[in-house]
Order: structure tokens, then sequence, then C-alpha cells
């Protein structure tokens, strides 16, 4: 990386952090930031500063566990859609192209409508019931899209494409249909769902999701340079050494896990993927090793802020997040394209 796309990085790290302590003190109960460095310098065991009991709580209980969730998903929808756009060598990809998503969102629209209460039952599973079932409809999809553009032996990204056209078009309908069936409550929760809503983040389901997506992450970050000899062609990247046939199969098995681990927590939280890196490669370049690790924390930076619009804009009510990412991304992105089309 060059020295100006290091500055972004440590810009958008910086950008992290301070927007956490900022999240982190905005709610219902509002703490100061010296609250917050006071609670936290005390799980060290460094007593400085004085806090209340109620903003202990209110930060280890609920607003913290929130903020380290919304980090772990923005980075994660962020680095897939990069890795999304360099197989596709399209900038207009991100992962809900091979169906990812529309599976997912229909996996839970069955269960929320037609019921799951035998899961509901299982001790273990109980209230994790709706992740489970979204996460493994979204696999079910991605191996389905996959196994459909297999010629000779090999995946070919066209019919891919439009494989996953195809399966989220079924998607669409199948969940509009079960929209259509639903009563107020299902209906709601259907609502929170496609648009996506962090408000079920725990510690327990933290600790899941880092769990699952943390080695596909980095060995998403790890393939940068594979990705940037994928761009001059498939032929010319095979010539280069690459195996651009297991390098296709790792990227759309690794997309599909963290994608179907993330919106098995959180529902469908669009333009994230697609926005991020694509802002990225129009201030400091195409390089992927530095648009993925870019992304990493420019989706971190966009889903926490766009996060603490959406619990604190209307509180004590939530908006879901999937509008607040639209309305904070869309303006950003035409505004960079516009400057970049009059730059030209």
């Amino acid at each position: 990386m060059n020295r100006k796309q290091r500055n972004i990085i440590l810009l958008l790290v910086l950008a992290v952090i301070l927007t956490v302590f900022v999240s982190s003190g905005l709610g219902a109960v509002s703490i100061s930031v010296k609250s917050t460095f006071s609670v936290l310098l005390k799980a060290v065991g460094i007593d400085v500063w004085e806090h209340t009991n109620e903003e202990s709580l209110v930060f280890w209980l609920i607003r913290f566990p929130r903020v380290l969730f919304a980090l772990v998903i923005g980075g994660c929808l962020a680095v897939t859609g990069a890795s999304m756009q360099g197989l596709f060598r399209n900038p207009l990809a991100d992962p809900s192209i091979i169906g990812i998503s529309g599976g997912s969102a229909m996996s839970a629209a069955i269960f929320i409508v037609l019921g799951g209460g035998l899961l509901f039952s299982i001790p273990i599973i109980g209230e994790l019931s709706l992740s489970i079932v979204a996460f493994f409809g979204a696999l079910a999809t991605t191996a389905v899209v996959f196994v459909i553009s297999i010629k000779r032996g090999n995946s070919d990204v066209s019919t891919m494409l439009l494989a996953g056209i195809a399966i989220n078009a079924l998607a669409a309908a199948v969940t509009g249909f079960l929209t259509y069936l639903a009563n107020d409550e299902q209906l709601r929760d259907l609502t929170f769902w496609t648009l996506g809503s962090l408000g079920g983040a725990t510690w327990n389901k933290l600790a899941i999701l880092s769990l699952i997506v943390v080695v596909p992450i980095v060995q998403l970050i790890r393939h940068s340079k594979s990705l940037n000899a994928l761009a001059l062609g498939e032929d010319e990247a095979a010539h280069l050494g690459v195996n651009v046939a297991k390098l296709k199969r790792m990227i759309v098995i690794h997309t599909a896990i963290i994608m179907g681990t993330t919106v098995s927590f959180c529902g469908i939280i669009g333009f994230i993927g697609l926005v991020v890196p694509h802002i990225l490669r129009i201030a400091g370049g195409a390089g992927n090793h530095f648009v993925l690790l870019g992304s990493l924390f420019g989706g971190m930076f966009i889903l926490l802020f766009s996060d603490t619009i959406a619990r604190t804009i209307a509180a004590p009510t939530e908006i879901p997040i999937g509008v607040i990412t639209a309305l904070v991304g869309a303006p950003v992105f035409l505004s960079l394209l516009v400057s970049k089309k009059i730059n030209h």
C-alpha cells in the first residue's frame, strides 16, 4: 500500500474508535464520554473517575455488546462486498448477487409465518432457532447457485450471476407471498428482518458471530493479491500462478459463511457491501489489499454510525437500520460519483 492508502486506513481506524465512544454514550440512558472511560478503566482494575451502577449496567449489558455487534457486522458486510466485486470484476456486485441474502430472508420468512415450534422447544437451540434456519437457508441457496454455475468442472462467473438473479427472484416471490399471508405480529417481524436490526445483540450472539466469521474474513483479505491477478482476467491470472477455480470456490464459500451468519443474526442490511468498497476505490485506488482492509474498517464505521442514528433519532422507538444505511450511504456515494465525473 502507498502512503495515501495507509493514511486513509488510519483515518478510518480513528473514526471507528471515536464513534465507539460516542455511540456507547447515546441512548435512553445517557453516558458521558468520561463515564465511558471510567467504566472501561474499572474493568481492567483502574478506578480513576466515578460512575453510577446504572451507567455500568447499561454499558455492559446493553450498549457495548450492540456497539461491538455493529462493528463485526459492518466489517463483514463491506469485506464480502469487496470480495464479490473482485470475483465478478464488477463494482456493482455485492453478496446478494448470488442469492445469499435472498435465500436467508426466504428461510426466515417461512420460519416466521409457518412456524417453528419444534425448534423453539429444543433447549439448546431456543432463541437461536430463527438464526439457525436463516443461516442454513443462505448456505443452501448459495450451494444451488454454485452447482448450477459449474461447467466442465469449473464455475462460470456469468452463469453464477444469472443463477443468482433467478434465485433472488424466486426467493423474493416466496417472501412476498408469505408477507401477504402474515398476521400483524408476523408482518412486523418480517419488516425488521428484511430491513435489518441490531436490537437483538447480546454477548452470546457476539461470541458466536465472531468465532464463525473471523477465519473467513482473514482468508478473504489474505487472497487480495490473487484477486488483483484475477482483475486481469481468468486466463491471465492462471498464467500468473493463481488457481482460479480454487480461488472462486474459496471466495464463494467464505462469503456464504460470513453473510449467512450476519444475515441470520441481524436480517438484511443493504448498501454497505456495495458502497464502502466503491468509495475506497475512488478515494485511494483499486488495489484489493487496500480495498479489503479499508472495507473492514469502513464498514465498521458506517454501520455503527448508522445504528447510532437508528436507535436515537426516534427514541424510544427504533428505525430499521437498512433505511438509515441507504439514507446515509446513497448521498455520499452519489456525490463521489458526480465529483469523479467532473474531475474527469
